[in-house]
């Protein structure tokens, strides 16, 4: 079974990682036109949250 960690970045989009390698990210400041994944808009809003606990899924 892959392992898969989700990490909120600060400013940014909730970052999948399976087995170390990024997959998708998804968006975090309700600003996105591609929801649920991240567009990069949270730059242009100015979008301000800290950094979250990394979390385990197997």
């Amino acid at each position: 079974m892959p392992k898969v960690v989700i990490q909120s970045l600060e400013n940014g989009p909730n970052l999948v990682l399976i087995d170390g390698k990024a997959g998708p990210a998804f968006c975090r400041c309700g600003q996105s036109s591609k929801k649920p994944f991240c567009d990069g808009t949270h730059r242009k809003v100015e979008f301000k949250a800290a950094a979250a606990s990394t979390t385990i899924l197997s």
